[in-house]
């Protein structure tokens, strides 16, 4: 007994029988400890389970003599007979209260549940082969992307970030450096979909008027007459955008969020779609007047481009006669496959555990103590409606955590203000969604069974 069992068990079988005989019956165990193994689950179970078998049979132990200390067994020599019992009770004790329970072993898996709470899992069922609109969406896509490609040379990224915004109809903010394509990729964009286009020139002596329109009267006919501004346009290209007054940048606001224009109490509709780029340079802040928060808020993705690499630097040089490169593409879209790829895009499959992920980080940002004002829900709405056009520009007809991660610093960056703390600290905006990004968990792809 004292070689098959633990020294619990031979302190728990004191009080009946000792299982340790005196010297002269150190030899009985061995004849009897061959019975043990042929009991059916002790064979099967491993010695572990033996272990944590044994510690149950304890609680019914004290219903027997007193305990006694561990050198008392030794001096005490039962009858073999007596010896005999109390060795196959354990056993039979045993396999009666069924020490080996599939349950115990699975209990340690159970506190993993709330890890799959915090990192959700989509549910792949949803993910089939794309449909026809999803690849007639990949394929214009594509084309649109790829002729812009021919005046931007090597910027994809913004390239299909600008595209994006076309199709969900919001407008970009393109904010760099003198010289870097941000009117060329504009203009590019516009010669790209046979849709009307204007472009702002705007200065610090610009008016309202001069934006959405005026209202004058006309002699001949002898009534009054309202004449449309440059912003009755597909594409409307504002052209440093900071260095107009604030009341000038304020007659954005209301057709940048209702897609309509109210001159002298009557509302005028913009054609759609409708969309604009605004173009503004980091550098030169000298007579500038910075954006507002309420106007910042309403550009769906703030971009920039960069400077080309080496070897595209040396093919723009090759082609050094073409003055105006946006001017050599020509249309590969029309207005009405703009309007039929966003009603492609709405049909893209958003499972909940996307939805809740994108919440999780625009709370981030509400709850984060180096930031002072969080993103709104617009943030959020954005986020949402870009994730699904990216992911059907992949060809995919549902989104994956991909393209939030993908989009979330040019649509979510510019909606923070940063405390004074981080901003003197060399924090900037793109940081801290970034930081976001790796402190949120997110969803696991995954059938949900």
């Amino acid at each position: 007994m004292s070689n098959d069992f633990d020294d619990a068990t031979q302190l728990g079988s004191i009080g009946h029988n000792p299982s340790v005989p005196s010297q002269p019956g150190q030899q009985q165990p061995a004849f009897h400890t061959p019975n043990l193994p042929e009991q059916p689950q002790a064979d099967e179970d491993p010695e572990g389970t033996l272990l944590s078998a044994h510690g149950t049979t304890q609680p019914a132990l004290p219903q027997q003599s007193a305990p006694a200390t561990p050198n008392q067994p030794r001096f005490r020599q039962p009858m073999p007979q007596n010896l005999r019992q109390p060795a196959a009770n354990p056993a039979v004790a045993m396999p009666a209260q069924q020490p080996v329970q599939p349950t115990q072993p699975v209990q340690p898996s159970q506190p993993v549940q709330p890890v799959k709470q915090s990192q959700p899992v989509v549910d792949t069922s949803m993910m089939t082969a794309p449909s026809k609109d999803i690849t007639e969406f990949h394929e214009k896509f594509a084309k649109l992307v790829d002729n812009v490609s021919q005046v931007v040379v090597g910027k994809e990224a913004p390239i299909r970030q600008c595209a994006t915004a076309m199709v969900v109809g919001g407008h970009i903010l393109l904010e760099d450096n003198p010289g870097t394509g941000k009117t060329q990729l504009a203009r590019g964009l516009a010669n790209s979909i046979a849709i009307s286009f204007k472009r702002i020139q705007f200065t610090p002596d610009l008016l309202p008027s001069d934006v959405v329109g005026v209202t004058f009267y006309d002699q001949k006919k002898g009534e009054f007459e309202y004449r449309e501004g440059p912003i009755f346009a597909s594409i409307v290209l504002a052209d440093e955008i900071n260095r107009a007054s604030p009341k000038t940048q304020s007659a954005l606001l209301e057709v940048m969020e209702e897609q309509k224009v109210t001159v002298d109490g009557v509302t005028h509709e913009v054609p759609q779609p409708f969309m604009v780029i605004a173009t503004q340079n980091p550098i030169e802040q000298l007579g500038t007047y910075k954006l507002p928060e309420a106007q910042m808020d309403r550009f769906l993705i703030k971009t920039t481009i960069g400077y080309p690499s080496h070897d595209v630097s040396v093919n723009i040089l090759k082609q050094v006669n073409v003055t105006d490169r946006a001017a050599t593409v020509h249309p590969v879209l029309t207005s009405e496959d703009v309007l039929r790829m966003r009603n492609i895009s709405e049909t893209v499959h958003l499972d909940d555990a996307i939805l809740e992920y994108i919440v999780r980080l625009v709370e981030a940002t509400r709850h984060n103590e180096r930031i002072q004002v969080g993103s709104s829900m617009r943030g959020a709405l954005a986020l949402t409606r870009c994730a699904r056009v990216w992911a059907a520009s992949d060809n995919r007809g549902y989104v994956v955590p991909d393209d939030v991660k993908n989009l979330a610093v040019p649509v979510l960056a510019h909606r923070i203000t940063l405390t004074a703390e981080a901003t003197f600290a060399g924090n900037t905006p793109e940081q801290m969604i970034g930081q976001i990004l790796e402190d949120v968990p997110a969803p696991t792809l995954g059938a949900n069974a």
